[in-house]
């Protein structure tokens, strides 16, 4: 059972009791919080009228009135003076009235029309038809509906009705009743006050054309790839990479049937065929045309191959410089991961010349421009997922304890001592001699998947599979200076032409999209980028099309490579 006391049931803070109040503890409480005195109105004693509405004989003083007190102030006087002038003189002013906050003022937003002051851009209040004859208490006859007039006017929407009212006959003023829809016919009236606009905006007339920027005409930006002109046909599997020599005659392709085929790039013959025994992930022609040197990544390792295409005296010169390779001392004593094999037997036969076996499997490989350096790309490590490879000296070393993000691509600057990093969403510039990081290019792409670096090293473009291709310029800014989305699947690969001003892309709806990309001297005039031609050819299988692209060396050609084992030339 619930306790009846528990209202007037305090805890005393000094002994830690619940004391019960007493009705008398309870009054005097009501009274403090009413304002009255704690005991009542009993305890000031009984009330001593001192000064009372009844004359008595005595006056309570004797004492004459003052004299101030029925003569005017002049003080006063002098006062309201000096308030006079001020206000004639509008030194001083009344304060406005205070508006009640709660006071709701009503206004007619269209009271104030004045046609001498309206301006052209003013649009008048609509204004409500007069009553028609319909609308009469007793309307001619005409107007009157019959039966079937009644039951279509029914049937209609009330938008789509002539009169909005039925007429009806009454004989005298008196007997019209009230009118059903009045509430609803006032309310729409105020709203076609609040909602019509009212003022008219002038319109710009623009031609959407003109919006658009002028770019020159594709005529006019030639010479670019346009025809396709040769298909070169040997592999039996998706060709996922190519390179072409520095001289532009012949060009080497690797392929997921484990094969690397040498080619003439003007007759289409295979003049070669190496096999490596599993898929290809890439194949890099040394750029030094002093050398006949491929290198082809396989796996955890990666394969010096000599083609022994071209002159005899660079073909044998070839074999004398890997010949006399002289492994040296590692300058930090340490063991480095990557082990130097010499080719010997049927494999020094079939052209292979040396082997570099790396911990992890090599999925990009890229020469610096003198031929003399390689950089390796493992994206499953961590410590070797950047490897660079000296080939003078048979020495191998990783610039980085630890790789920030996946790897994708690496490659060198053209002329200056920089290496760029392509993580999944971050493009790094280290400075091989300083030995720090330069710039951080911020791709705004989900997953990076190639790139490229201009001739002249101041422009970087970036392929994803988010089908984006960024271009950048390194003197501007570390952000994108244009993002293109040509592509509507994933771009494979992104190539830039070492002669003409021209870029290309590589995507997996098998289109190969050739862009116009003009950089100019001039740094306060920006890179004009115009695509100019859309190559399709490649047939897209197990959802993959267009897997590389290269440029010829001298010509304004292009080479693709697709999952259809094929590889085509197109030409101008």
């Amino acid at each position: 059972m619930e306790d009846p006391d528990y209202w007037r049931t305090v805890r005393d803070p000094q002994t830690g009791q619940d004391v019960v109040l007493s009705a008398e503890d309870v009054e005097i409480i009501k009274n403090i919080q009413r304002g009255r005195f704690p005991q009542g109105e009993a305890a000031m004693g009984e009330y001593i009228p001192y000064f009372t509405q009844d004359e008595e004989i005595h006056p309570t003083s004797s004492h004459p009135p003052q004299k101030r007190s029925f003569i005017p102030s002049k003080l006063e006087r002098d006062r309201v003076s000096r308030m006079v002038h001020a206000i004639k003189m509008g030194w001083l002013r009344p304060p406005p009235p205070k508006e009640d906050e709660y006071d709701l003022h009503f206004f007619d937003l269209w009271g104030k029309e004045d046609p001498a002051t309206k301006r052209l851009n003013r649009i008048p209040a609509p204004k409500v038809l007069p009553p028609g004859h319909e609308e009469s208490y007793n309307p001619p006859p005409e107007y009157l509906f019959t039966e079937e007039e009644r039951t279509k006017w029914e049937a209609q929407e009330p938008e789509e009705r002539r009169v909005k009212i039925v007429p009806q006959k009454y004989s005298a003023l008196r007997l019209v009743p009230a009118y059903k829809t009045f509430i609803n016919e006032r309310f729409e009236r105020c709203l076609d006050l609040y909602l019509c606009p009212r003022q008219r905006k002038l319109k710009v007339n623009v031609n959407p054309e003109d919006l658009l920027p002028k770019l020159p005409r594709p005529r006019d930006l030639q010479p670019f790839p346009t025809t396709l002109s040769l298909v070169y046909q040997g592999h039996t599997d998706m060709v996922r990479t190519i390179s072409v020599s520095p001289c532009g005659q012949w060009f080497a392709s690797g392929s997921d049937d484990g094969s690397v085929r040498f080619w003439e790039v003007a007759t289409g013959r295979c003049l070669r065929c190496a096999e490596t025994g599993s898929r290809v992930h890439q194949v890099a022609w040394n750029p030094n045309q002093q050398l006949c040197l491929v290198a082809i990544a396989n796996d955890e390792a990666i394969f010096l191959f000599n083609p022994a295409l071209g002159d005899r005296l660079v073909v044998s010169k070839t074999d004398k410089t890997v010949d006399e390779f002289t492994r040296a001392e590692d300058d930090s004593g340490e063991a480095s991961p990557i082990r130097w094999e010499q080719c010997a037997g049927e494999q020094h036969k079939a052209g292979f010349r040396m082997k570099l076996i790396h911990p992890q499997p090599v999925r990009s490989i890229s020469w610096h421009h003198r031929g003399d350096y390689m950089v390796a790309v493992s994206p499953s490590g961590s410590y070797h997922g950047v490897v660079l490879h000296q080939l003078s000296r048979r020495r191998s070393q990783c610039p980085f304890k630890r790789t920030r993000g996946l790897v994708q691509r690496a490659m060198f600057h053209p002329s200056k001592p920089l290496l760029f990093i392509a993580t999944q969403r971050y493009v790094r510039v280290y400075d091989l001699a300083a030995q720090m990081l330069r710039k951080r290019l911020m791709t705004n792409c989900r997953w990076v998947s190639s790139m490229d670096i201009h001739p002249c090293g101041d422009h970087v473009i970036v392929g994803s599979y988010d089908c984006r291709l960024t271009w950048f310029d390194l003197d501007l800014s570390t952000k994108p200076y244009q993002t293109l989305r040509n592509h509507k699947q994933a771009i494979r690969q992104v190539n830039f032409h070492r002669k003409y001003p021209l870029f290309a892309s590589a995507s997996d709806d098998g289109s190969v999209i050739v862009s116009h990309g003009m950089v100019y001297n001039d740094l306060l005039q920006n890179p004009l980028l115009v695509p100019v031609k859309i190559l399709r050819g490649h047939v897209a299988k197990n959802d993959l099309g267009a897997l590389d692209c290269q440029f010829h060396p001298s010509q304004p050609w292009i080479f693709t490579s697709g999952a259809d084992a094929t590889i085509r030339l197109y030409t101008n």
